[in-house]
């Protein structure tokens, strides 16, 4: 059996479509999720291994580590999972806004990365740059915002993940992150906000998944992309 790739946050939107992709071109995919769609059912079908974690669960964490560590080599991480509040939150407080950003976004990456190092540089197989650690993080990562200070906040750490990561974990494993803004519309996103957040970016034009799929397909086939961010904001963080 091929090292697999794991995925997190595979309920739905990129996440799905990526474990869906790299099912049907021959990888062993693990996916976690915290939710259950129906998406995940389909993914059990098509073969992915599916692990259930709420990842503000440190004793879930935990017990996805315990299980990851059983695989003797690990292809990929992609980590996908990622959640949003608004600073002004009427359910959490201030401090608690940022502390629950920084643990899906950072904390988790940080701990499974740490966790995995020796699983993805023998998936290497000794060759150099052939095992993947992909960060998604958004394009407010290195713009900012003013709007959402803590969700901005928390991918510009993780962005910070990447390149100290890079770093670390030379020449076996390179460490990239995706930088998307909108690329796929809600159902229900009515015409004029599609409008106006098309507007924001210098390609005003829905993507959608395949533009990071693609990206993926050629991070993991490259050996000598490493610490960078790579943009699929159609030009938005230049405005």
């Amino acid at each position: 059996m091929t090292s697999p790739i794991i995925i997190t946050g595979v309920g739905k939107r990129i996440g799905y479509a990526l474990a869906k992709h790299l099912l049907a071109q021959g990888h062993s995919v693990i996916g976690t999720y915290r939710s259950h769609y129906p998406s995940i059912d389909k993914l059990r079908v098509l073969g992915a291994t599916i692990i259930q974690c709420d990842f503000y669960d440190n004793v879930q964490v935990q017990g996805l580590i315990d299980q990851l560590s059983q695989y003797p080599k690990i292809r990929a991480i992609i980590h996908n999972a990622s959640d949003w509040l608004a600073d002004s939150s009427q359910t959490y407080t201030a401090s608690e806004v940022i502390q629950r950003m920084m643990q899906v976004h950072v904390s988790v990456p940080y701990q499974l990365n740490l966790a995995l190092a020796s699983q993805l540089q023998a998936g290497a197989e000794e060759e150099i740059g052939a095992s993947d650690i992909i960060h998604i993080t958004d394009y407010v990562a290195e713009k900012g915002s003013a709007k959402h200070i803590a969700y901005a906040g928390s991918k510009a750490a993780l962005h910070n993940l990447t390149l100290s990561f890079a770093a670390k974990f030379a020449p076996e494993v390179k460490v990239n992150s995706i930088a998307p803004a909108m690329i796929l519309f809600n159902q229900g996103d009515d015409e004029a906000y599609q409008q106006k957040t098309l507007a924001k970016a210098l390609l005003p034009k829905e993507a959608g998944n395949e533009e990071i799929i693609d990206l993926v397909e050629y991070l993991l086939n490259s050996r000598y992309v490493t610490g960078r961010s790579h943009h699929v904001d159609g030009g938005r963080h230049l405005r």
